[in-house]
Protein backbone atom coordinates (compact mmCIF):
# COMPACT_ATOMS: atom_id res chain seq x y z
CA UNK A 1 0.00 0.00 0.00
CA UNK A 2 1.58 3.13 -1.24
CA UNK A 3 -1.53 5.53 -2.60
CA UNK A 4 -3.37 6.73 -0.35
CA UNK A 5 -5.15 9.08 -2.02
CA UNK A 6 -9.21 8.92 -2.12
CA UNK A 7 -8.84 5.79 -0.35
CA UNK A 8 -11.64 5.21 2.46
CA UNK A 9 -10.21 4.07 5.70
CA UNK A 10 -12.70 2.91 8.51
CA UNK A 11 -10.87 3.22 11.58
CA UNK A 12 -12.61 1.83 15.14
CA UNK A 13 -11.78 3.39 18.72
CA UNK A 14 -10.76 6.31 16.07
CA UNK A 15 -11.85 9.07 18.45
CA UNK A 16 -8.54 8.51 20.95
CA UNK A 17 -5.63 7.22 21.32
CA UNK A 18 -3.96 4.48 18.74
CA UNK A 19 -6.98 5.06 16.53
CA UNK A 20 -6.58 8.89 16.11
CA UNK A 21 -3.27 8.30 15.49
CA UNK A 22 -3.99 6.27 12.26
CA UNK A 23 -7.19 9.03 11.85
CA UNK A 24 -4.41 11.84 12.01
CA UNK A 25 -1.14 10.12 9.53
CA UNK A 26 -4.04 8.57 7.08
CA UNK A 27 -6.07 11.75 6.89
CA UNK A 28 -2.51 13.63 6.00
CA UNK A 29 -1.54 10.51 3.52
CA UNK A 30 -4.56 11.91 1.90
CA UNK A 31 -7.40 9.28 3.07
CA UNK A 32 -11.03 10.13 3.17
CA UNK A 33 -11.33 8.48 7.43
CA UNK A 34 -14.68 7.21 9.20
CA UNK A 35 -14.45 7.35 12.47
CA UNK A 36 -15.94 4.96 14.54
CA UNK A 37 -16.34 4.90 18.29
CA UNK A 38 -18.52 4.12 21.24
CA UNK A 39 -18.38 7.99 22.24
CA UNK A 40 -20.42 10.34 20.12
CA UNK A 41 -18.90 13.72 21.74
CA UNK A 42 -15.27 12.51 21.41
CA UNK A 43 -16.02 11.30 17.50
CA UNK A 44 -17.66 15.05 17.26
CA UNK A 45 -14.23 15.81 18.90
CA UNK A 46 -12.11 14.02 16.91
CA UNK A 47 -13.77 15.02 13.85
CA UNK A 48 -13.64 18.99 14.77
CA UNK A 49 -9.92 18.54 15.11
CA UNK A 50 -9.20 16.61 11.88
CA UNK A 51 -11.40 18.97 9.11
CA UNK A 52 -9.49 21.66 10.95
CA UNK A 53 -6.48 20.34 9.34
CA UNK A 54 -8.47 20.38 6.08
CA UNK A 55 -9.61 16.04 6.35
CA UNK A 56 -12.69 14.88 5.02
CA UNK A 57 -14.10 12.63 7.67
CA UNK A 58 -17.84 11.13 9.12
CA UNK A 59 -18.04 10.02 12.23
CA UNK A 60 -20.28 6.61 12.92
CA UNK A 61 -21.41 6.12 16.47
CA UNK A 62 -20.34 2.28 17.34
CA UNK A 63 -20.02 -0.52 19.76
CA UNK A 64 -18.38 -3.23 18.00
CA UNK A 65 -19.81 -5.70 19.98
CA UNK A 66 -23.17 -5.29 18.09
CA UNK A 67 -23.30 -7.21 14.93
CA UNK A 68 -26.35 -5.33 13.64
CA UNK A 69 -25.16 -2.25 14.53
CA UNK A 70 -21.82 -3.07 12.58
CA UNK A 71 -23.96 -3.62 9.81
CA UNK A 72 -25.78 -0.37 9.54
CA UNK A 73 -22.18 1.18 9.85
CA UNK A 74 -20.77 -0.22 6.73
CA UNK A 75 -23.52 0.30 4.82
CA UNK A 76 -23.98 3.89 6.09
CA UNK A 77 -20.21 3.99 4.70
CA UNK A 78 -21.24 2.76 1.12
CA UNK A 79 -23.93 5.59 0.95
CA UNK A 80 -21.60 8.23 2.51
CA UNK A 81 -19.08 7.86 0.05
CA UNK A 82 -20.23 5.50 -2.67
CA UNK A 83 -17.73 2.43 -1.55
CA UNK A 84 -16.67 0.03 1.16
CA UNK A 85 -13.18 0.65 2.92
CA UNK A 86 -10.31 0.06 0.72
CA UNK A 87 -7.99 0.79 4.18
CA UNK A 88 -9.63 -0.98 7.75
CA UNK A 89 -8.18 -0.79 10.78
CA UNK A 90 -9.46 -2.60 14.09
CA UNK A 91 -8.37 -0.65 16.45
CA UNK A 92 -10.77 -0.25 18.84
CA UNK A 93 -9.71 -2.34 22.50
CA UNK A 94 -10.11 -2.33 26.21
CA UNK A 95 -8.50 -3.49 29.08
CA UNK A 96 -8.65 -4.85 32.70
CA UNK A 97 -6.22 -6.15 35.54
CA UNK A 98 -6.87 -8.08 38.08
CA UNK A 99 -6.01 -12.17 39.03
CA UNK A 100 -7.22 -14.90 36.92
CA UNK A 101 -8.37 -17.19 39.09
CA UNK A 102 -10.93 -14.24 40.20
CA UNK A 103 -12.14 -13.42 36.93
CA UNK A 104 -15.52 -13.39 36.27
CA UNK A 105 -17.50 -14.36 33.32
CA UNK A 106 -18.66 -10.94 32.83
CA UNK A 107 -14.93 -10.50 32.60
CA UNK A 108 -14.04 -12.66 30.39
CA UNK A 109 -17.05 -11.58 28.12
CA UNK A 110 -16.65 -8.01 28.28
CA UNK A 111 -12.81 -8.21 27.33
CA UNK A 112 -12.89 -10.94 24.99
CA UNK A 113 -16.15 -9.58 23.29
CA UNK A 114 -14.50 -6.47 22.67
CA UNK A 115 -11.06 -7.63 22.13
CA UNK A 116 -11.64 -10.47 20.03
CA UNK A 117 -15.23 -10.29 19.08
CA UNK A 118 -15.03 -6.46 18.08
CA UNK A 119 -12.37 -7.54 15.56
CA UNK A 120 -14.09 -10.72 14.32
CA UNK A 121 -17.36 -8.33 13.57
CA UNK A 122 -15.56 -6.11 11.60
CA UNK A 123 -13.86 -8.84 9.31
CA UNK A 124 -16.99 -10.38 9.22
CA UNK A 125 -18.75 -7.45 7.80
CA UNK A 126 -16.29 -5.70 5.79
CA UNK A 127 -14.07 -8.68 4.20
CA UNK A 128 -16.75 -9.55 1.91
CA UNK A 129 -17.59 -5.95 1.01
CA UNK A 130 -14.00 -5.49 -0.11
CA UNK A 131 -13.64 -8.24 -1.82
CA UNK A 132 -16.95 -7.39 -3.83
CA UNK A 133 -16.00 -4.66 -4.49
CA UNK A 134 -12.63 -5.50 -6.13
CA UNK A 135 -10.58 -2.74 -5.54
CA UNK A 136 -8.24 -4.43 -2.94
CA UNK A 137 -7.23 -3.39 -0.02
CA UNK A 138 -5.63 -3.26 3.04
CA UNK A 139 -6.31 -4.17 6.52
CA UNK A 140 -4.23 -3.38 9.87
CA UNK A 141 -5.91 -4.98 13.04
CA UNK A 142 -4.40 -3.81 16.51
CA UNK A 143 -3.36 -7.02 19.12
CA UNK A 144 -0.78 -6.32 21.64
CA UNK A 145 2.84 -7.36 22.97
CA UNK A 146 0.46 -9.19 25.29
CA UNK A 147 -0.90 -11.25 22.88
CA UNK A 148 2.29 -13.82 22.59
CA UNK A 149 3.11 -13.77 26.36
CA UNK A 150 0.76 -15.45 29.49
CA UNK A 151 -0.14 -12.43 31.69
CA UNK A 152 -1.39 -13.38 35.48
CA UNK A 153 -2.77 -9.68 35.37
CA UNK A 154 -3.85 -9.39 32.09
CA UNK A 155 -4.86 -12.88 31.61
CA UNK A 156 -8.50 -12.38 28.95
CA UNK A 157 -7.16 -9.36 27.21
CA UNK A 158 -4.03 -11.01 26.82
CA UNK A 159 -5.32 -14.19 25.59
CA UNK A 160 -7.88 -12.39 23.58
CA UNK A 161 -4.61 -10.67 21.84
CA UNK A 162 -3.20 -14.26 21.13
CA UNK A 163 -6.34 -14.97 19.25
CA UNK A 164 -5.93 -11.99 17.24
CA UNK A 165 -2.34 -12.72 15.70
CA UNK A 166 -3.57 -15.87 15.00
CA UNK A 167 -6.78 -14.91 13.06
CA UNK A 168 -4.52 -11.98 11.28
CA UNK A 169 -1.98 -14.70 10.02
CA UNK A 170 -4.89 -16.66 8.71
CA UNK A 171 -6.32 -13.77 7.01
CA UNK A 172 -3.11 -12.74 5.37
CA UNK A 173 -3.17 -15.89 3.69
CA UNK A 174 -6.83 -16.42 3.21
CA UNK A 175 -6.82 -12.74 1.44
CA UNK A 176 -3.61 -12.14 -0.94
CA UNK A 177 -5.53 -13.80 -3.59
CA UNK A 178 -7.90 -11.33 -3.67
CA UNK A 179 -5.63 -8.03 -3.41
CA UNK A 180 -5.96 -7.52 0.10
CA UNK A 181 -2.87 -7.40 2.56
CA UNK A 182 -3.63 -7.89 6.31
CA UNK A 183 -1.05 -6.87 9.26
CA UNK A 184 -0.78 -7.11 12.73
CA UNK A 185 0.21 -3.83 15.05
CA UNK A 186 1.67 -5.19 18.24
CA UNK A 187 2.45 -2.64 20.51
CA UNK A 188 3.00 -2.14 23.65
CA UNK A 189 2.43 0.83 26.14
CA UNK A 190 0.77 3.55 24.15
CA UNK A 191 0.20 7.06 25.30
CA UNK A 192 -3.80 6.76 25.65
CA UNK A 193 -6.57 6.97 27.95
CA UNK A 194 -7.29 3.08 27.96
CA UNK A 195 -6.98 3.38 31.73
CA UNK A 196 -10.83 4.95 31.64
CA UNK A 197 -11.91 1.96 29.13
CA UNK A 198 -13.56 0.59 32.39
CA UNK A 199 -16.42 3.57 32.47
CA UNK A 200 -17.38 2.19 29.24
CA UNK A 201 -18.13 -1.24 30.55
CA UNK A 202 -21.80 -2.36 29.54
CA UNK A 203 -23.80 -2.98 32.67
CA UNK A 204 -24.94 -5.93 32.36
CA UNK A 205 -21.25 -7.16 32.34
CA UNK A 206 -20.44 -5.33 35.31
CA UNK A 207 -19.73 -7.82 37.72
CA UNK A 208 -16.01 -7.92 38.09
CA UNK A 209 -13.65 -10.12 40.26
CA UNK A 210 -10.75 -7.17 39.98
CA UNK A 211 -10.42 -4.03 41.46
CA UNK A 212 -11.07 -1.12 39.69
CA UNK A 213 -11.07 2.55 41.11
CA UNK A 214 -9.88 5.98 40.63
CA UNK A 215 -7.00 4.72 42.41
CA UNK A 216 -5.99 2.08 39.98
CA UNK A 217 -7.23 3.85 37.35
CA UNK A 218 -4.60 6.99 38.23
CA UNK A 219 -1.79 4.48 38.61
CA UNK A 220 -2.58 2.87 34.76
CA UNK A 221 -2.14 6.64 33.70
CA UNK A 222 0.95 6.86 35.11
CA UNK A 223 2.20 4.17 33.06
CA UNK A 224 0.69 5.35 29.61
CA UNK A 225 1.81 8.58 30.04
CA UNK A 226 5.52 7.12 29.22
CA UNK A 227 3.63 5.12 26.32
CA UNK A 228 4.78 5.59 22.40
CA UNK A 229 2.56 8.85 20.56
CA UNK A 230 0.06 7.25 18.74
CA UNK A 231 0.76 9.63 15.62
CA UNK A 232 4.35 8.08 15.39
CA UNK A 233 2.71 4.67 15.95
CA UNK A 234 0.80 5.44 13.35
CA UNK A 235 3.39 6.59 10.88
CA UNK A 236 5.09 3.50 11.76
CA UNK A 237 1.90 1.35 10.89
CA UNK A 238 2.42 3.09 7.36
CA UNK A 239 5.69 2.48 7.10
CA UNK A 240 5.20 -1.27 7.94
CA UNK A 241 2.28 -1.17 5.45
CA UNK A 242 4.02 0.24 2.73
CA UNK A 243 6.89 -2.60 3.05
CA UNK A 244 3.95 -4.94 3.33
CA UNK A 245 5.00 -6.75 6.77
CA UNK A 246 2.79 -8.86 8.34
CA UNK A 247 3.90 -8.13 12.10
CA UNK A 248 4.78 -4.10 12.96
CA UNK A 249 6.13 -3.83 16.01
CA UNK A 250 8.09 -0.42 16.29
CA UNK A 251 8.94 -0.89 19.96
CA UNK A 252 13.01 -1.82 20.25
CA UNK A 253 13.22 -3.17 24.10
CA UNK A 254 10.62 -5.27 22.91
CA UNK A 255 13.66 -7.66 20.76
CA UNK A 256 15.18 -9.58 23.78
CA UNK A 257 12.37 -10.35 25.28
CA UNK A 258 10.57 -11.99 22.14
CA UNK A 259 13.55 -13.49 21.06
CA UNK A 260 13.67 -15.50 24.37
CA UNK A 261 10.18 -16.21 24.49
CA UNK A 262 9.86 -18.03 21.12
CA UNK A 263 13.37 -19.87 22.03
CA UNK A 264 11.97 -21.16 24.70
CA UNK A 265 9.40 -22.85 22.56
CA UNK A 266 11.99 -23.58 19.52
CA UNK A 267 14.19 -25.31 21.95
CA UNK A 268 11.09 -27.73 23.64
CA UNK A 269 10.77 -29.36 19.97
CA UNK A 270 12.37 -32.63 19.44
CA UNK A 271 15.61 -32.75 17.47
CA UNK A 272 14.93 -34.69 14.05
CA UNK A 273 17.42 -37.32 14.85
CA UNK A 274 14.46 -38.66 17.95
CA UNK A 275 11.91 -39.67 15.49
CA UNK A 276 12.89 -39.43 11.98
CA UNK A 277 10.82 -41.86 10.60
CA UNK A 278 7.65 -40.75 12.12
CA UNK A 279 8.43 -37.43 11.27
CA UNK A 280 8.49 -38.35 7.38
CA UNK A 281 4.76 -40.53 7.70
CA UNK A 282 3.28 -37.48 9.23
CA UNK A 283 4.32 -35.12 6.63
CA UNK A 284 3.67 -36.97 4.21
CA UNK A 285 0.41 -37.76 5.54
CA UNK A 286 -0.20 -34.12 6.20
CA UNK A 287 1.03 -32.91 2.32
CA UNK A 288 -1.43 -35.33 0.88
CA UNK A 289 -4.51 -34.30 2.80
CA UNK A 290 -3.04 -30.63 1.92
CA UNK A 291 -3.35 -31.93 -1.82
CA UNK A 292 -7.08 -33.74 -1.19
CA UNK A 293 -8.60 -30.55 0.44
CA UNK A 294 -7.44 -28.49 -2.64
CA UNK A 295 -8.83 -30.31 -5.19
CA UNK A 296 -12.09 -31.36 -3.36
CA UNK A 297 -12.32 -27.47 -2.67
CA UNK A 298 -11.38 -26.75 -6.89
CA UNK A 299 -14.53 -29.76 -7.67
CA UNK A 300 -16.76 -27.81 -5.39
CA UNK A 301 -16.35 -24.48 -7.08
CA UNK A 302 -16.67 -25.82 -10.72
CA UNK A 303 -20.01 -27.63 -9.85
Amino acid sequence: MTDYQGKVAFITGGASGAGFGQATVFAEAGCRIVIADIRRAAIDQAAARLRAQGAEVHGIELDVTDRAAYARAADEVEKVFGKPPELLFNTAGVNAFGPLEKSTYDDFDWLMGVNLGGVVNGMMTFVPRMIAAGRGGYIVTTASMGGFFGSAAASIYSAAKAAVINLMESYRLALAQYHISVSVLCPANIRSNIAEATKLRPAHLANTGYVINEDVIRSLHSIHAHGLDPVVLARRTKEGMEANQLYIIPYPEEKESLTRHFKQIVDSVLPMEADPEGARKRTEALQNWIKDRQALMSKGKDD
